[in-house]
């Protein structure tokens, strides 16, 4: 059998560049890593400002191969790899950042940690969705705020990435699970489980009609900016808010008056500092055990995107125009 020395890939040579496809040499892989060979790679807002350059907190030096998201098929492990072997189907966030390489490519040496078994019921295109929007909702409701059964749950925009995710994870949690949304967004939201509410009503109004002015157990601000303050007015006493948007300048003072708690969530954080990267892979485990167990699925765009055409998917996010996740074939 002869063995493949190239691959296909997407390089990215200047910030708001066409990506370039080119024949270039397979990564070698370490003994911690495993080759992937690639077939889906997910689209997130974050690629598209990864893409322009304005990403502060995810610079990637170029040239580069983009793309965060993968779900592909184990070609080789590294020596020191017990988790998977050739043939294993994977899912994981494993790379275009920090000049790690990304998934628009034919194959990436992908960090064993970071990965986990692709859910069996999903395919390989509704698996690349899923990483990145999985472990953001995960560490914000499970590893910061603590949630349990019963409690009352806020998301702010229960029908984007992270907020559907989070909506079922906080069901399959057998939490009360309410979502902020346009009218248009309703629909969508109710299909996940979650109460709806407008996302125009005022805090006291919603806060009152849902909690008998109590206020919600654990608030996750998705959105950023206003909604974060908003957050802090929505939090019940000694309750916590978390967000996974928090840029700005707020003012703590609600949040103070109820004796409440806010966490933020860095998802890169492990990829970009190798800290704590075994737990994504936990994470992932955890959401193919929800997938597998119908609790869990991702919303995704049926439009379908190649490398030649990663250019309409971004166009796409930039302005909003999309119904889910974007996935790339590869």
């Amino acid at each position: 059998m002869t063995t493949q020395l190239t691959m296909r890939a997407g390089v990215l040579e200047a910030h708001n560049g066409p990506l370039r496809l080119s024949t270039i040499s397979r990564p070698e892989i370490g003994p911690r890593e495993v080759l992937v060979r690639m077939r889906a790679s997910g689209v997130n807002p974050l690629d598209t400002k990864i893409h322009a350059g304005t990403a502060a907190h995810a610079r990637h030096p170029l040239p580069a191969i983009p793309g965060i998201d993968l779900a592909g098929i184990v070609e080789r492990s590294g020596s020191e790899v017990t988790r998977f072997k050739r043939g294993d189907e994977v899912y994981g966030m494993t790379g275009g950042v920090g000049g790690v390489q990304g998934s628009l490519a034919e194959f990436a040496a992908v960090d064993a940690d970071l990965l986990a078994l692709k859910p069996a019921n999903l395919s390989m295109r509704e698996a690349a969705a899923l990483p990145l929007i999985v472990i953001t909702a995960w560490e914000g409701l499970i590893d910061r705020a603590g949630l349990n059964a019963g409690q009352k749950v806020l998301i702010h925009g229960g029908a984007g990435g992270v907020g559907h995710v989070a909506v079922q994870i906080a069901r399959a949690f057998g939490a009360d699970v309410f979502a902020t949304g346009s009218a248009s967004q309703r629909v969508t939201i109710e299909a996940f489980g979650a109460i709806f509410i407008d996302r125009d009503s005022p805090v006291e109004a919603y806060v009152a009609q849902h909690t008998g002015g109590r206020g919600f157990d654990i608030v996750y601000d998705t959105v950023g900016g206003k909604v974060l303050d908003a957050s802090f007015e929505a939090v019940r006493r000694f309750g916590h808010v978390v967000s996974a948007l928090g840029w700005g300048t707020h003012a703590l003072a609600p949040l103070s008056f109820r004796a409440a708690t806010y966490s933020g969530v860095f998802t890169l954080l492990p990829l970009l500092s190798g800290e704590g990267r075994a737990h994504h892979g936990e994470i992932l485990m955890e959401a193919t055990r929800l997938v597998e167990a119908g609790k869990l699925v991702p919303l995704l765009d049926p439009r379908r995107f190649t490398m030649e055409s990663v250019g309409d998917a971004y166009a796409l996010i930039r302005d909003r125009a999309t119904n889910g996740k974007l996935v790339v074939d590869v």
